[in-house]
């Protein structure tokens, strides 16, 4: 295997598929990046069993093709810290990885390409083509909400349903829920589900850049999705999400809506002096003003009073005030609107301007 590569162009497919190496691995190999050539292409491949990525990169001039593994962060370490615009020459000899840049000469060792992993990926039951923007606006407005070491391990993931021209992403922790929807230019007749688990959205919101389009293809056992330069595979979580549209809070009948900008800033302030643990706010309507109020084991309060459009009954609920701001940091618009019933039941979290995305959050007791 020989080439010769731009330090530019080693880097990002190589920044690509290193978020996925686990840098403590019980299998050597997994510490290792899989190189590919085949002509003028070049693949990068990193994958942890779970979670599979592939970074692609066109060379200027054809080399010698074959395949070999290297040790992932020592090679990122090695390209990232060579000047820029630096040429890479790459070769293999007795076993051993040669990187020759300027007067700097590497020597890496290597395993074999034919031990390294292939993620199982099985037939697939769905296959959709979209813009990587639509499905990076899912994951980046409702992966906050998912659970992250849940013993219901179904949480730990992103439920992703489509169904007629609508694809939708759903996120829960027991606490809060995210929903949000798409529509796509589709006609999927039977409703598919796949809950993909939470490493792989984490990977994947990195990975998928504006505008371009994308394939994704889903299964029964993995997910896979494919772009201009780069194969995403995982596989998925195997279990029943729950029924989250009998989480959705109904009939609320005091709608409160407020100036996101300012409310974010007031609730920010007021956590503060919340307590470290349970983070939780008193919030007290009437009309046309929301106070908000928190203390904590040290006597300590804050205060923040804010106008909000709110005309009705007098009403005292609590929250956790780091769930209200995860939802107010990911709502596009400049308004946020609260649908309440009373103080024991959840809220319902929208932009008034657009209802693509829905937010629920349990009320704490104070």
């Amino acid at each position: 295997m020989k080439f010769t590569v731009s330090r530019e162009s080693f880097l990002k497919p190589l920044q690509l598929v290193l978020g996925v190496v686990e840098r403590r691995q019980t299998l050597p190999i997994l510490s290792n990046v899989l190189m590919a050539l085949d002509d003028k292409r070049l693949s990068l491949t990193g994958t942890d069993l779970e979670v599979e990525i592939v970074g692609h990169v066109e060379l200027e001039q054809g080399g010698e093709s074959g395949e070999i593994t290297v040790p992932a962060r020592k090679l990122m370490d090695i390209v990232r810290s060579l000047p820029e615009g630096a040429e890479i020459k790459f070769s293999e000899k007795n076993g051993r990885a040669i990187l020759q840049s300027g007067r700097s000469r590497f020597t890496l060792s290597t395993l074999p390409a034919s031990d390294f992993p292939n993620v199982d990926e099985g037939e697939g039951r769905l296959e959709l083509k979209l813009p990587a923007s639509e499905l990076k606006y899912l994951i980046d407005s409702t992966a906050f909400a998912m659970a992250q070491q849940d013993v219901r391990y179904y949480l730990n993931g992103m439920l992703w349903e489509a169904e007629g021209d609508n694809l939708r992403a759903v996120a829960t922790d027991g606490h809060r829920l995210a929903m949000s929807t798409r529509s796509l230019e589709a006609d999927v007749s039977e409703k598919i589900s796949a809950i993909v688990p939470r490493k792989g959205v984490m990977e994947l919101s990195r990975l998928l850049a504006e505008g371009n389009d994308i394939v994704m293809v889903v299964g029964n056992n993995h997910v896979r999705i494919g772009g201009d330069d780069f194969r995403f595979t995982s596989k998925l979580v195997d279990g029943s999400y729950p029924d989250y549209e009998r989480v959705l809070p109904r009939g609320g009948t005091k709608e409160v809506i407020g100036d996101r900008a300012g409310l974010k800033q007031a609730f920010s302030r007021a956590a503060i002096l919340s307590n470290e643990k349970y983070r939780g706010v008193r919030l007290m309507l009437s009309n046309e003003l929301l106070k908000i109020v928190a203390n904590n084991p040290e006597q300590e309060e804050a205060e923040e009073e804010i106008g909000v459009n709110y005309n009705g009954e007098e009403l005292e609920i609590g929250f956790n005030v780091s769930y209200l701001l995860d939802v107010l940091n990911v709502l596009p618009g400049d308004n946020t609107k609260f649908t309440l019933s009373d103080s024991n039941s959840s809220a319902l979290v929208t932009d008034p301007e657009n209802e693509d995305s829905v937010y629920v959050v349990m009320p704490m007791r104070l």
